[in-house]
């Protein structure tokens, strides 16, 4: 293992290389077999179990990036479908920067409605791309260039396009409908869509009512297996010259879940806590916490602050008990006096919406596992 790059090799929030990617072998394979044989596939996960590593591993296997052109887009901050093809765009031109000038051209050839969109840098004298987000006069016409340049491309294309239920809170009516009708239509290009919200990647691919029904090879991504993640860890501390024992990593997967983005968090930091040739101790759990939900707070406090008086109280109670059933059971209403039912239904309503909560078949809890740490040690 290759550990000469990286000061601290638990990663955090982006992909660096195999040597500090955990296992997905499994995983990776099923992508590999969807995308060889030409299939449409949708990955489902919620956020931060890793499912954006998984993908960009996959895409990084040399097989793959040798054999096909590879895009990513993540459209979860896009509104409209002027903000998707603005994303789309940009992702195709800063693939296309490092390579021959002839590829550039043809982009710029076929792309004609986003030609006003690259100017040449004054400095360096490159093309550089110029359009922000809902700046697409004619969104339907750039997405059919883009199309035609992913069908007339050298060699096969894949396309991520994670946070794929985004599309239904778009201002278009007609985005999934349009989507699809591009999307069967393809012979040189294969789709990933990902997604975290399950009812709605649901709705999108399941429903037979929706333009996507069963138009893809659909996977749930679980959490990574507890032992294989215990042996990863303690194997990277070692190769640093460091020790951990595979019972604190372990108490670590328990306390998160097996949600990828949390642990690597919490060794991340009990990593850097850890003395050269030094070996690593449950003491140092708490202190890493504290640590990481200290950065956090300002931004937690103002959550808080924000939320509509009803909205807050059912919070704090979700949070206090971690996994909250019978929400509307007069037991939990009276134990955080939180008064009738119906307006509880109408606070969990909003903090669904705004991603605070997350519910499974078990019950409801607090989205970000820090800031329910949070909320406990305040309220």
């Amino acid at each position: 293992m290759d550990t000469s790059k990286m000061a601290n090799p638990f990663v955090v929030g982006k992909y660096v290389s195999d040597d500090y990617f955990c296992d997905r072998q499994s995983e990776t394979e099923f992508l590999r077999k969807q995308i060889v044989n030409g299939r449409n596939t949708a990955i489902i996960a919620p956020r931060r179990l890793g499912k954006t590593g998984l993908i960009k591993h996959f895409f990084a296997q040399p097989d793959i990036n040798k054999q096909y052109h590879i895009f990513f887009i993540d459209i979860y901050a896009t509104n409209n479908l002027s903000d998707f093809v603005g994303l789309f765009g940009k992702e195709i031109f800063n693939k296309l920067k490092p390579l021959h000038k002839k590829r550039q051209e043809r982009f710029f050839g076929i792309l004609k409605s986003l030609r006003p969109g690259f100017k040449l840098d004054p400095i360096t004298g490159e093309p550089v791309f110029d359009i922000g987000l809902g700046q697409i006069e004619q969104p339907q016409t750039t997405l059919d260039e883009i199309f035609t340049y992913l069908e007339t491309a050298d060699k096969p294309c894949v396309v991520c396009i994670d946070e794929f239920q985004q599309i239904l809170y778009y201002e278009e009516k007609n985005v999934e409908a349009l989507l699809r009708t591009k999307v069967q239509d393809c012979k040189n290009t294969l789709f990933i869509f990902s997604g975290s919200r399950r009812h709605l990647m649901s709705q999108i691919f399941n429903s037979s009512s929706k333009p996507f029904y069963q138009s893809v090879i659909s996977a749930d991504l679980k959490p990574l297996d507890k032992e294989v993640y215990s042996n990863f860890a303690v194997k990277l501390f070692n190769s640093y010259g460091k020790q951990i024992p595979s019972e604190l990593v372990g108490m670590v997967y328990d306390r998160y879940d097996g949600v990828t983005w949390y642990m690597q968090m919490i060794l991340n930091e009990l990593f850097a806590l850890t003395k050269e040739s030094g070996e690593c101790s449950c003491e140092y759990f708490d202190i890493a916490l504290k640590n990481i939900i200290q950065i956090q707070e300002s931004s937690y406090k103002d959550t808080i602050s924000q939320l509509p008086t009803r909205q807050k109280p059912v919070l704090i109670a979700i949070a206090k008990e971690n996994l909250a059933m019978n929400i509307t059971s007069s037991s939990f209403l009276k134990r955080y006096g939180l008064g009738a039912a119906s307006s509880v239904q109408a606070a969990i309503k909003g903090l669904l919406e705004k991603d605070l909560v997350t519910r499974n078949e078990k019950g409801y809890s607090v989205y970000d596992y820090f800031f329910a740490e949070w909320i406990r040690w305040n309220f």
